[in-house]
């Protein structure tokens, strides 16, 4: 029995190892700001496999977006969260995050630099393959990889989980390479009708492959535990629309790759 039990051990031990997850921060920069993003990778990877590059919300790269990195690693990916506010710049509360937000939404050219890097970065890592790249994003980090895609970047597919559709350059989207799939909450005040239909039209203009699936009553936020439970406040979590949404985004990956 204990000879059989060793068996089954040397053989399961490999496996064991291998679903091990490596994490480590990473520095780089974008026009000489340091930055520090957080990669995520299975040991032991064998030849080049996808990247994604992984875009917080506007609180930032936190505990949360590492464990999202090491789902994504979990799944056979290189996953890369990019910083785009800067090395050490951590807000503290939602009104400073706000504020950081707000310099990069109204500085679309800065905003697409900032998540460039990080694609860049992502890019460079030697298990990656750099022809095999998709982006996802969110709230914030939603606006900032459909910037991506519209500053005409060559990535295979870019999501957007609750994230902010409006763009003041929809005519932008023709630049549009990558496949596109929007995660929205049917209830989320913070990006109403007017704008969900806006961004549905500019896609058709662009002629861009595009997705959009609406979880019914889900309002912002619908993928982050700390939002809460509270819809009233106008974000909070949804764990049927989290799953679902996550469901949505491996189908994606799987057609992109």
């Amino acid at each position: 029995m204990k000879l059989l039990l060793m068996l089954v051990l040397s053989v399961l031990m490999p496996a064991l190892s291998f679903a091990q997850v490596h994490t480590q921060s990473i520095d780089y920069q974008q026009n000489g700001t340091p930055l520090e993003g957080f990669v995520a990778y299975k040991e032991g990877l064998k030849g080049k496999v996808p990247g994604i590059l992984v875009v917080p919300d506007w609180m930032g790269l936190g505990d949360h977006y590492k464990s999202i990195a090491a789902k994504l690693a979990e799944l056979g990916y290189v996953a890369f969260v990019a910083d785009i506010y800067g090395k050490g710049v951590k807000p503290a509360n939602s009104q400073e995050a706000g504020a950081l937000a707000k310099k990069y939404k109204d500085d679309r050219k800065l905003m697409r630099d900032r998540v460039k890097a990080g694609l860049d970065r992502l890019r460079k890592f030697d298990n990656v393959d750099p022809n095999r790249v998709a982006a996802m994003g969110y709230c914030f980090g939603g606006t900032v990889v459909l910037e991506l895609a519209r500053s005409g970047a060559d990535i295979l597919g870019v999501v957007s989980f609750h994230g902010g559709l409006a763009t003041p350059t929809p005519q932008d989207a023709k630049n549009i390479k990558a496949h596109v799939l929007a995660l929205h909450g049917a209830d989320d005040p913070f990006v109403p009708p007017e704008e969900v239909a806006a961004f549905q039209q500019e896609m058709r203009n662009g002629h861009v492959d595009w997705q959009m699936v609406i979880y019914g009553n889900a309002v912002h936020a619908f993928t982050t535990p700390a939002a809460g439970n509270d819809k009233s406040k106008g974000a909070a979590y949804d764990e049927k629309a989290d799953k679902r949404s996550w469901e949505a985004m491996k189908a994606f990956f799987k057609e992109l790759f």
